[in-house]
């Protein structure tokens, strides 16, 4: 289990739940809520939050008796034998849960090979995906999704997916100076969402948070009609502070 670390509240839930099934997984008979706080040094308090995380995601199940053991998800992930798919079906299902919880469609997208790939998004008829209507991957520029991904990378890998990719102007409000663009990256807090408002599409507004784990640079994202726009910044905060799960996800 591997995660990179990140300066953001789902960053360090992430690690300290990964502290905690470490833990569990070390008493392959089962370990108590005490003798976990104590050999993972993590606050009894904030143990309960991650216990109740855990057993929600499936990771670790209580036994009769009340002590911690691994549960289905942990088994799937940790076995080689069909990982990527029981990954994908985990995801989707956190996915499916933000959607509703948040109220917006909501995305996975990585950073591959040079290029921004939504790999995975939950919508609904009330909840609907944004029309792609110019290809993602060259209008990183311009969307939450492209400027979450782009801050991740160091000032290099920025300038040289801007040399590969035109800044063309998608709406009025879409910048297209490398110059302002590469600033307003440079001074992007790791702790502060992402914003797209009306630039990559008009009548949609975005927002991304990081979800690096490991080496892979990735983000979660959610987009509102410009109509619950008033909506985007709670609705970022939330997607902010439930992104624990799909980092755990990717790190196990």
């Amino acid at each position: 289990m591997a995660l990179q670390h990140r300066p953001t509240a789902p960053h360090h839930s992430a690690h300290d739940a990964l502290r905690v099934l470490e833990t569990v997984t070390r008493h392959t008979s089962g370990v108590t809520d005490t003798e976990i706080a104590r050999e993972s040094g993590i606050d009894p308090e904030r143990l309960t939050t991650l216990l109740r995380m855990l057993r929600r995601e499936g990771y670790v199940e209580q036994t009769a008796d009340g002590a911690y053991v691994t549960g289905e998800a942990l088994a799937r992930l940790g076995s080689a034998h069909g990982r990527e798919q029981a990954l994908r079906e985990k995801l989707q299902r956190t996915l499916d849960r933000l959607r509703d919880s948040v109220g917006a469609a909501v995305y996975i997208s990585r950073y591959v090979d040079g290029e921004v790939s939504v790999t995975q998004y939950a919508d609904s008829p009330a909840t609907p995906r944004v029309n792609e209507w110019v290809d993602f991957r060259v209008s990183a520029h311009a969307t939450a999704v492209g400027k979450s991904l782009l801050t991740q990378l160091d000032h290099a890998g920025r300038r040289d997916h801007l040399a590969r990719h035109r800044m063309a102007r998608l709406t009025s409000r879409t910048i297209t100076s490398d110059k302002l663009l590469l600033s307003r990256l440079e001074s992007q807090p790791a702790t502060v969402p992402v914003l797209d408002l009306q630039e990559y599409a008009v009548g949609t507004v975005c927002a991304a948070v990081p979800i690096t784990a490991g080496s892979a640079v990735g983000c979660l994202a959610l987009s509102l009609p410009v109509e619950h726009a008033h909506r985007l910044r709670r609705a970022a905060d939330e997607l902010n502070r439930s992104a624990a799960p799909v980092l755990l996800s990717l790190a196990i």
